[in-house]
C-alpha cells in the first residue's frame, strides 16, 4: 500500500529548494507524483484526494494538524510525541490513527507555530505558550522536560464570536441570568469570571463583552491574545512578550497593566489573572476603572478570593487585611462556571462581593444552578434566584433603576 511517507520523499527529491515554490506549482507536482503512484498501484479517487490534501498540508501548512484545525467539531487537540494524537469532540476524547512521520517533522511544526507568535522554544527554554492565527491557544513542552517527544496541546475557539444568545441556546445560562449580567456590565460593575480548566471562562468573557457600551475605550491585556471583544470601535489590544534569547526584552502582564492606566481606558480587561499581576489589577479596579473584567482558575467563588490573596502576595508583601479590603472594594461580582459530569458547561453561581467585615470578605449568592435530574444522559436543572443585589448604586447611576 502506498504511504504518504513514500510520496513525501519522492516530492522532496523533485522540489527545487533554492527558490520559493508557489502553491499552484506545488499542487501540480503533488498531482503528478500521485498519478505516477496510481499507475503502479490502484488508488481510489477518495484516497488520492486525501493523500493530496495531506501532502499539501505537510509542505505548506501545519502538516496533519491542519485537518484537525479545519474540523470545527473538534475543540481540543493533544499531541503526545510522534506516536499518539488525541482530540476532543462534544466533550469526549478520542484517539486518532494519524501519526507524525518523524520527531523532526513534529519539531518543524512546533517551530512554525511559535515563530508565528513571536515566541521562542528550544531545549534551553522548553516550555512556551503561543497561539495560531485563528486565535487557538497552544501550549508546547519539548525535551528534556517532555520525555516522549514534543507535547503540543491546542485549545480551539469558535471562528465566529460566541454570543450570549448562543450560550442560552446551549443551556449554559438562561435569559434571566444573562439579562441580569448584561445590566451589570453596562452599568460598570467589576466582574471576575472563575472556573476550572475548560469551563468556558474566555468564551463567557467574550460573550459578556457584547454588553459594553460602544462609546467606551477598552484595553485588553493578555498573555496570549485570545479574546474576541465584539463591536467595540475604541479597542486597544495588548499582548505580553517573553524574554529573547539573551534573556532580556520581556514585557509582563504587570508591565502592560501599568502602561494601560496611562492610556485613558474606561475599562481594562485582563484575559486571565494568574500571578503577581493581581495586585496591579486590583489597584486598577480601585482607581476608577469601573466595568473591568477578568478571569481566574478556581473551584468556587470563595476559592477565587483566596487565590487572589495568594497572587497578590506573589507581587507584594502586604498584610492580609489590607489585601482583603482591596479585593472587597475592587471586585463586585464573581461569575463561577463549571463543567458537569455530562461534559456540559454551565454558569453555576453568580455571587456578589458585599464588604470586608471582621477580617473576612462577605459574599452572597444571587443565582445558583440546581440540578433536578437527568434525561437522555443530559443533566437537567434550573437557575434559582437566592438573594437580591445589595449594592445597586452603579445600576442607579447608569439609569437602570
Amino acid at each position: 500500500m502506498i504511504e504518504s511517507e513514500q510520496l513525501h520523499a519522492r516530492i522532496l527529491e523533485e522540489l527545487d529548494l533554492t527558490r520559493e515554490i508557489e502553491d499552484e506549482e506545488l499542487n501540480r507536482l503533488i498531482y503528478r507524483v500521485l498519478q505516477e503512484a496510481s499507475e503502479q498501484e490502484y488508488l481510489p479517487l477518495a484516497r488520492k484526494t486525501a493523500l493530496g490534501r495531506e501532502l499539501f498540508n505537510t509542505f505548506r501548512k501545519l502538516d496533519l494538524l491542519q485537518e484537525f484545525l479545519e474540523d470545527d467539531t473538534i475543540t481540543e487537540i493533544m499531541i503526545n510525541g510522534t506516536q499518539n494524537i488525541f482530540y476532543e469532540r462534544d466533550g469526549s476524547i478520542f484517539q486518532s490513527d494519524k501519526r507524525f512521520i518523524s520527531r523532526d517533522k513534529l519539531e518543524d511544526v512546533v517551530q512554525q507555530i511559535v515563530a508565528g507568535s513571536n515566541r521562542l522554544v528550544n531545549e534551553a527554554s522548553p516550555i512556551v505558550d503561543a497561539r495560531l492565527p485563528d486565535g487557538s491557544r497552544v501550549n508546547i513542552v519539548l525535551n528534556p522536560i517532555a520525555l516522549d517527544g514534543p507535547i503540543v496541546t491546542i485549545r480551539k475557539f469558535s471562528k465566529e464570536g460566541i454570543t450570549m444568545r448562543r450560550l442560552i441556546s446551549w443551556n449554559s445560562v438562561n435569559d434571566e441570568v444573562s439579562g441580569f449580567l448584561a445590566r451589570l456590565v453596562a452599568a460598570g460593575y467589576n466582574i471576575f469570571i472563575s472556573g476550572g480548566t475548560g469551563s468556558g471562562k474566555t468564551t463567557f468573557l467574550n460573550a459578556l463583552s457584547q454588553y459594553i457600551p460602544k462609546t467606551e475605550r477598552i484595553i485588553t491585556i493578555e498573555d496570549n491574545a485570545e479574546l474576541k471583544i465584539q463591536d467595540v470601535p475604541n479597542l486597544v489590544r495588548l499582548e505580553a512578550r517573553n524574554a529573547n534569547v539573551e534573556g532580556t526584552g520581556a514585557v509582563t502582564i504587570r508591565d502592560l497593566i501599568k502602561s494601560a492606566l496611562r492610556m485613558r481606558p474606561d475599562r481594562i480587561i485582563v484575559g486571565e489573572v494568574r500571578s503577581s499581576e493581581a495586585i496591579d489589577m486590583l489597584q486598577a479596579l480601585n482607581t476608577g476603572h469601573d466595568g473591568s473584567l477578568s478571569t481566574g482558575h478556581a473551584n468556587s467563588p470563595e476559592d477565587m478570593l483566596s487565590r487572589l490573596e495568594t497572587m497578590v502576595l506573589m507581587g507584594m508583601n502586604l498584610p492580609i487585611p489590607a489585601i482583603r479590603r482591596q479585593i472587597a472594594s475592587g471586585v463586585d461580582i464573581i461569575v463561577h462556571l463549571g463543567r458537569l459530569r455530562d461534559r456540559s458547561r454551565k454558569v453555576l453561581e453568580v455571587t456578589e462581593v458585599l464588604e470586608y467585615q471582621k477580617e473576612e470578605i462577605l459574599l452572597q449568592t444571587l443565582y445558583k444552578y440546581v440540578e433536578t435530574g437527568e434525561r437522555g444522559g443530559k443533566i437537567q436543572g434550573e437557575w434559582k434566584r437566592e438573594k437580591e443585589l445589595a449594592h445597586k448604586e452603579k445600576l442607579l447611576a447608569a439609569g437602570y433603576i
